[in-house]
């Protein structure tokens, strides 16, 4: 299907569902999403962000321009997964825990302002991935227009750049969470240790990374192509300074390089059906 004919079923979703409430990251997809359904609602959508200790405070502050940007109201929520110790103990479907504290605070807001959808930003490839979250945001009901439409990560990119929005190629910034093994007791301390780190790099000009975190050590991801680069443009010792001030023993770097979704390559897909 052309682009443009998932853009045109995109509109006319929006326009089915009559009044929209978004789970909107600042992200790309769910950027996306807002941009739509404002174009296509105008007032009668609502664009909506869950603030925890898994969110980057640059993220809140980027989606917070973004929406803006757009036009479409804004508002903030606080959510809670982090006193719920199926989350933060780390399970291989702990996003199922953070996407069902995200959409049991987001439906009755919804239904209490008069919405009668919640919608996300999962796109068509998101559904062939590992992501026990999207079964969570299922059960309770929500929608998920760019998957529903099967509009690529490609062509989410590719319509946003054509409709104009300057993000159309920030970097994916899942939650905090995600650097961390399955199994590895998720902290309040933790994440705050990852965040700093990996807002050090992106101030030095490394925007696509990710510090995973293992104990007391720091793993840095780069695309492969900038490995090179980086070794030989960073002062190292600042670095491993830097990240022992912020709390990490051990500082080491990827040379396998940045893929999204790496944890998720010591699972055994045959055994991944995890009962929630």
């Amino acid at each position: 299907m052309m682009l443009t004919e998932k853009f045109d079923q995109l509109k006319a979703l929006f326009q089915e569902m009559e009044q929209a409430l978004i789970a909107y990251s600042g992200g790309v997809d769910s950027t996306l999403v807002a941009k739509i359904a404002y174009d296509v609602l105008g007032d009668r959508a609502l664009a909506v962000t869950a603030v925890s200790p898994s969110l980057l405070p640059e993220e809140l502050e980027d989606a917070k321009i973004q929406a803006a940007t757009i036009g479409i109201r804004h508002q903030i929520v606080q959510t809670h997964e982090m006193e719920n110790p199926n989350y933060t103990s780390n399970p291989v479907n702990r996003c199922y825990f953070c996407k069902s504290e995200l959409h049991d605070t987001l439906k009755p807001l919804a239904l209490e302002l008069g919405y009668p959808y919640v919608v996300d930003g999962v796109n068509g490839d998101d559904l062939h991935d590992y992501r026990p979250g999207i079964q969570a945001a299922k059960e309770r009901g929500a929608r998920s227009p760019l998957a529903e439409v099967g509009l690529s990560k490609v062509e989410v990119r590719q319509l946003s750049q054509e409709l104009g929005l300057p993000w159309w190629d920030k970097p994916a910034q899942p939650c905090l969470s995600s650097r961390f093994p399955y199994g590895e007791e998720i902290t309040v301390a933790k994440l705050q240790r990852v965040g700093r780190a990996e807002i050090f790099l992106r101030k030095l000009g490394w925007q696509n990374l990710r510090v995973r975190s293992e104990g007391d050590t720091a793993r840095i991801e780069l695309p492969p192509e900038q490995i090179k680069e980086f070794v030989l443009k960073t002062d190292l010792q600042i670095l491993v300074d830097a990240f022992q001030d912020f709390g990490f023993i051990y500082v080491t770097l990827d040379l396998e390089g940045y893929r999204s979704g790496k944890l998720n390559q010591v699972l055994n897909r045959e055994a991944v059906g995890v009962k929630v």
